[in-house]
């Protein structure tokens, strides 16, 4: 490459680091000389570029607008103080909460246990547990109680058997035993998962204990873990417990299925559920314990190949037919590892990641510990902590150093009121006074630790300093929202009638038809109800001249329809009588119009959600329109430009 041109690329490269760079201290716009900066607009520009469908809003000067009513709806919050609201701190601090255990967890261990649970995932358990409850915060005697008990337990499932045992002890407030079908990971807590995965076929554990208690595990069969379905289904709905229309039209449309007809032309036409019968009746692809009916999947891990149609079986949901459509083994190690990532920092196997982390923050912070502050809590500490009544000296060394991480400096008046809090859980006389003071001592030290990082964190990481900022507005402008504009067009009832009044002409039901649509595989017959129609004879009476000798050639669907009825052919044009027969949803469908139902204007209260919608999207076009006579708006000319030039190029 030639010299110049070198030379070309290098001024070009200076040239946007310089812009970029320049941007970052630009103000584009101010609101009451509140500065917002370039480089924020910029951010917010590109990121949401992609989602924007209207082409208009891509527009910058159209996306500036937007920008500046949502900066304007911001500061109008700030006004009202809507920031300094405990309601608005509580929800933040929460969410920011949330947040910041994505960026805090250590990758090693993480990764350790994302192949672990993918291992256990490709097996399936079946087993039992026995579990004696005891609080976490037990007292050394209760606890030792307890785990005498689990091991007697365990003693006699080994000599009498799991089910003998179960119905002596089972009380369901202190003593479980409980079988608990196949599971896999994820279905149980981390600690009870590993004593299930490392319990041999047969085989009784150890006593171990979780959050819960202590428990045994009786491991009855291992398999491999059942493949990810995914079916259609035919729904129709019951309208009470004895429905027998329901049932009635389930075994019709099996009837057409054993006779031929297409399974997902039939769901299109005919299963009630809205979610799934434009596709054919297809659902989300499923794995063993996913759904809420159990008979579902029942039904749906019977079918053994694939295209296989199960019998009409009713759930709580209606009547259902089923077709396997597809069975997925499960997925590779690197698919699955987001989603895995994601389910352990949820679960209970967080708690690993968390010492791991506290390990390494340990590494990382300098803390230096004053060495004399636990042999003087122990001196201070009397016999009252046990009964939950010890409180601090009136006077002792409250403004001493405990401990220090960095800059930041746990008084002796720190610990002492986190020994107070703690008391509670060692209200008993078993315990060691200064082993509780080496515990509370060591729990505060870590829980500082935990949270000088994530005070810290908005310094030490950008991308959460954004996301955090980008939620503290969006909370605020949602309850901005809230307040000024949502709950007051739904509380409001005199000014959403003034509203409707004054645009009622917007709201109506457009035309209609009270009609009966009859759908058939066979064209011949479908010509044939049609000539029936036409001669006027009631549906009972077709129904027994087309649907005989045990076969259902024809459903019919009766009902008052718009245009975009899912009965309905696309190009149907209303008009009273009999239609042509149309190809529809791959079968013929004819169609008789009893009568033509003209656009009518609806009453308020039938449109009043649609009406509360709109007068929303009113008032807060008003409302913009005053916040930016009550604030004062000033773009700088030269930045936008600059804008400009950097995203044309």
């Amino acid at each position: 490459m030639k010299i110049k041109h070198i030379l070309f690329l290098f001024a070009l490269l200076f040239l946007s680091l310089s812009v970029l760079q320049a941007q970052n201290k630009d103000v584009l716009f101010t609101i009451d000389k509140a500065p917002v900066y370039a480089s924020e607009f910029l951010r917010v520009y590109n990121k949401n570029l992609d989602l924007v469908k209207d082409e208009s809003q891509k527009d910058i000067d159209g996306y500036l607008n937007l920008f500046i009513n949502y900066k304007l709806k911001l500061q109008e919050a700030k006004r009202l103080k809507l920031d300094e609201k405990p309601n608005y701190i509580r929800e933040f601090e929460n969410y920011k909460r949330q947040l910041t255990k994505n960026y805090l967890s250590d990758n090693k261990v993480t990764n350790v246990l994302v192949q672990e649970a993918y291992k256990r995932l490709q097996t399936e358990i079946n087993a039992s547990h026995i579990l004696v409850r005891i609080d976490e915060s037990a007292s050394p005697k209760d606890t030792l109680v307890a785990f005498n008990e689990i091991v007697k337990l365990r003693d006699r499932v080994l000599n009498e058997g799991y089910e003998v045992v179960q119905k002596d002890v089972h009380n369901g407030k202190t003593i479980y035993a409980e079988d608990l079908g196949y599971f896999t990971a994820f279905a149980m807590v981390y600690p009870f998962e590993t004593a299930a995965y490392n319990t041999k076929i047969g085989e009784v554990s150890q006593p171990f204990r979780t959050r819960f208690g202590y428990h045994i595990v009786t491991v009855f069969n291992k398999r491999k873990a059942r493949e990810e379905l995914t079916v259609a289904h035919i729904l129709i709905k019951t309208k009470n417990e004895g429905d027998l229309e329901s049932e009635t039209k389930i075994n019709e449309i099996f009837k057409r299925l054993q006779q031929g007809e297409n399974f997902e032309a039939l769901a299109k036409q005919l299963s009630e559920d809205k979610g799934t019968a434009s596709k054919g009746g297809e659902i989300k692809p499923f794995k063993s314990g996913e759904l809420s009916s159990q008979e579902f999947e029942k039904q749906a891990y019977q079918l053994k190949n694939l295209e296989d149609i199960s019998k009409p079986f009713k759930t709580e949901f209606g009547w259902h037919i089923v077709k396997l459509l597809n069975k997925k083994e499960m997925e590779s190690f690197e698919e699955m590892k987001p989603k895995l990532e994601s389910k352990i920092k949820r679960d209970s196997r967080s708690k690993v990641i968390n010492d791991s982390r506290v390990k390494l923050l340990k590494e990382k912070y300098t803390i230096e510990e004053n060495k004399d502050v636990l042999d003087y809590f122990k001196s201070i500490i009397t016999e009252d902590y046990f009964n939950n009544r010890w409180r601090l000296p009136t006077h002792f060394d409250s403004n001493k150093t405990a401990f220090k991480i960095q800059d930041k400096i746990i008084t002796y008046n720190d610990f002492g009121k986190y020994l107070i809090k703690s008391q509670n859980i060692y209200n008993n006389k078993a315990s060691e006074i200064s082993i509780i003071v080496d515990m509370v001592y060591n729990t505060l030290l870590e829980s500082e630790l935990l949270k000088y990082q994530e005070e810290n964190l908005i310094n030490e990481n950008s991308d959460y300093a954004q996301i955090v900022e980008e939620y503290r507005d969006g909370l605020l402008l949602f309850d901005l929202m809230e307040s000024e504009i949502w709950n007051v067009a739904k509380n409001d009832s005199v000014a959403l009638q003034k509203y409707f009044n004054a645009y009622q002409k917007n709201y109506y039901f457009p035309e209609r038809i009270e009609a009966i649509v009859a759908s058939s595989s066979n064209k011949s017959i479908t010509k044939k109800v049609s000539k029936l129609l036409d001669n006027g004879l009631d549906i009972e009476a077709i129904k027994n001249l087309v649907n005989t000798n045990g076969q259902v050639n024809v459903s019919f669907t009766e009902d008052i329809m718009e245009k975009t009825h899912q009965a309905l052919p696309s190009d149907f044009k209303f008009k009273k009588g009999v239609s042509k027969v149309f190809k529809h949803n791959d079968a013929f469908v004819v169609v008789y119009v009893k009568e033509i139902l003209p656009k009518t204007q609806k009453t308020f209260e039938e449109t009043k959600g649609k009406v509360t919608s709109d007068y929303q999207s009113f008032k807060e076009e008003n409302w913009l329109k005053e916040l930016s006579v009550i604030f004062t708006i000033q773009v700088n000319q030269d930045v936008l430009n600059k804008i400009k030039q950097t995203i044309q190029n």
